[in-house]
């Protein structure tokens, strides 16, 4: 496309003299710009995903991929056979029996001065709630049978920090559930040991969720033989569509499936958005410096403009002089592409370790750990995103120098040499 000629004369170019010094200053620019937007963009995509991942690995370590329930306040009446027919279904791994309500938290078992905290209150297989990644890398407990029977509960380290209890101390559950006596109706409620301290990393588990055994959620709910909902665990929560499909067909009209995206939409839309609205703000650096390769090639042309109608009348066709001054341009933006995709690539590899250097220059402060997976920072690359951006960057560096470039091409050589 370019022969040896245009290419000797394009970066002939890129070396500016003394006299082009201010010329050669607007091109180093326009090379930071692509070098710096580049660099930039890879780096926080890779973070962003890196946080996306981690999230939904906790997430995912907690919550079931696929849940179906009953209509608000009914259950399941007959769970076991149908969570047989659900594990028979391809890519389903695991079916849990579930029952979830609300109910009010507190130390103190007297009504007349009850205060209590609200809380979600899980009822599970043991077996199950024991198995889940995210309790299962974090959970106190002295002996896992405690957490069985209708006596034993589990709660997050934010609600044991908010009444200061430990394990072996007792918690009351007060439900929005009502019994009928002689005296009027009284709120169902019960005294539990605390069997178990779990910390996940996310803030609303830890500081508003209580889990205990099914049978004692049953019994709590009045619930006998019946689940509110069951679990369903799949070998790929990222790709449901096909599950979900056919666990609606096998449980039928009557009953709701969701999956774990519907139940953590706000979270991940706003990720999204904020992830493209990032993307549209540091493109913008790479703009800005696609301009100012134009406006360093328009003042070479201006400034050329004896050269060109030297060249044009040494036999230089229009062409060639339009591949010469687009080379030109566009070698700016392709060295510095590609040197913003080594230093991008090189941050995103070393983030964490930058991340831990600017805590100890900045304090300890600087990033904040009310979640686990806030103290650091983690990064993955996604080679799809990288070679976007990439492509992004040296298309509007070639669009950016097609003006100057057809501009050098339309010069008159008679009109250029008369006012040289």
């Amino acid at each position: 496309m370019f022969n040896a000629f245009e290419r000797k004369v394009a970066f002939r170019y890129l070396r500016a003299r003394r006299k082009e010094g201010f010329i050669s200053v607007i091109a180093g620019f326009s090379f930071a710009g692509i070098l710096l937007g580049v660099a930039t963009l890879i780096i926080v995509m890779s973070v962003m995903n890196g946080f996306r991942a981690q999230l939904v690995q906790r997430v995912l370590g907690l919550d079931a991929h696929l849940k179906v329930s009953a209509a608000a306040g009914a259950g399941v009446p007959d769970y076991g056979p149908l969570a047989d027919r659900l594990r028979q279904i391809p890519g389903v791994v695991r079916v849990s029996p579930v029952i979830e309500d609300q109910a009010l938290v507190s130390r103190d078992s007297d009504f007349t001065a009850f205060q209590g905290a609200p809380a979600a209150v899980e009822g599970v297989e043991p077996a199950d709630f024991l198995g889940r990644p995210a309790i299962a890398r974090s959970i106190l407990i002295d002996r896992p049978e405690d957490f069985s029977g209708t006596d034993g509960i589990a709660i997050g380290s934010g609600l044991a920090a908010q009444f200061g209890v430990r394990l072996g101390d007792e918690l009351t559950l007060v439900t929005p559930h009502f019994n009928r006596t002689a005296f009027g109706s009284v709120p169902r409620a019960k005294t539990y040991t605390v069997a178990a301290i779990f910390t996940t990393g996310l803030q609303e588990p830890d500081a508003a969720t209580v889990y205990m055994p099914l049978e004692a959620a049953q019994q709590l709910f009045q619930m006998k033989d019946q689940a509110g909902g069951l679990d369903i665990f799949t070998s790929d929560p990222e790709r449901l569509d096909a599950v979900r499909a056919r666990v609606a067909e096998a449980v039928g009209p009557d009953l709701e499936v969701s999956d774990w995206r519907d139940a953590n939409a706000t979270i991940f839309t706003a990720l999204q958005v904020e992830r493209s609205a990032m993307f549209v703000i540091l493109t913008l650096i790479i703009l800005v410096a696609a301009f100012n390769i134009v406006s360093s090639l328009v003042m070479l042309v201006k400034d050329k403009g004896g050269d060109i109608a030297i060249l044009r009348t040494m036999g230089a066709s229009r062409g060639a002089i339009l591949r010469i001054f687009f080379l030109t341009g566009a070698t700016i933006g392709v060295v510095g592409t590609l040197a913003g995709l080594a230093l991008g690539l090189g941050l995103a590899a070393n983030v964490d370790a930058i991340r831990t250097w600017l805590q100890g220059v900045l304090g300890p402060g600087t990033f904040a750990a009310e979640f686990s997976f806030l103290a650091s920072l983690p990064a993955l690359v996604d080679p799809g995103q990288v070679v976007a951006v990439c492509l992004l960057a040296i298309g509007l560096t070639f669009l950016a120098s097609i003006f100057p470039a057809w501009r050098a091409a339309r010069l008159d050589p008679v009109e250029a040499l008369r006012y040289e």
